[in-house]
C-alpha cells in the first residue's frame, strides 16, 4: 500500500508541476506585446478563454463551411445580458472558428428524418475584440487579434479588421447577437 501512496504522490506532484509550468507560460494579459501577440493591436490569447460562456453560434457558408461559436468574458457577457451598448472597458469577446464536417456515421442515422448534421472539424482560427478605449481610440475602442494555431495573421490581415466591422456600428462594430435561451 505505502508504494501505491508514494507512486500517487509522485504523479500528483508530476502533473501539478505540469499544470504550473504551463500556467507560468500562458500570457498574463489580452494587451500584452510580443511575439504572440496580434500585429497593430498586441492583443494575445486570453487564458481560459475557452471557459467563457456562450453568446451564440453560427454558421458560415459559401466560399467557407464553417461552424463557429462566439464567448464572452463576464463583461461582455453582462453587457450583452443588459444590452449596454458601447460596450465597456474590458470586455473581450472570442469567435472561434472550425471547418464542418459531415459526420457519415451520424448522417446514415439522421437520413431517416431528412436530416443532416455538421460537427466541428479542423480549426480554421480564433479571433479576439478586446474593448479598451484608452488604447485604440482609433479603432472605436477596440483591438482585434485573428490567430490560427495559436500564432497571430500577419499586419496586412489585421489592418481589414476594423473596416471589417465598420457596417456594425450600430451594435458597437460587433456583429454577433445574444442568442436567446431555449
Amino acid at each position: 500500500m505505502s508504494v501505491s501512496i508514494k507512486m500517487l504522490a509522485a504523479v500528483t506532484l508530476l502533473a501539478s508541476s505540469a499544470f504550473a509550468q504551463n500556467a507560468s507560460e500562458a500570457p498574463k494579459s489580452p494587451q500584452a506585446g510580443g511575439s504572440n501577440a496580434s500585429p497593430i493591436y498586441g492583443v494575445t490569447i486570453p487564458p481560459g478563454y475557452r471557459d467563457w460562456k456562450v453568446i451564440s453560434v453560427s454558421q458560415l457558408s459559401g466560399k467557407a463551411n464553417q461552424l463557429r461559436v462566439e464567448l464572452g468574458n463576464d463583461i461582455a457577457i453582462k453587457a450583452f445580458r443588459d444590452g449596454t451598448r458601447p460596450f465597456p472597458d474590458g470586455a473581450i469577446v472570442a469567435a472561434l472558428h472550425w471547418n464542418a464536417e459531415a459526420p457519415e456515421d451520424n448522417n446514415k442515422v439522421l437520413a431517416i428524418l431528412g436530416v443532416q448534421s455538421m460537427i466541428a472539424g479542423a480549426t480554421a482560427n480564433v479571433q479576439f475584440m478586446v474593448k479598451d478605449t484608452k488604447k485604440y481610440p482609433a479603432t472605436a475602442g477596440w483591438g482585434f487579434a485573428d490567430f490560427k494555431d495559436g500564432k497571430p495573421g500577419d499586419e496586412a490581415l489585421h489592418k481589414n479588421c476594423f473596416a471589417c466591422h465598420a457596417p456594425a456600428k450600430a451594435q458597437d462594430y460587433v456583429y454577433t447577437r445574444y442568442a436567446p435561451t431555449p
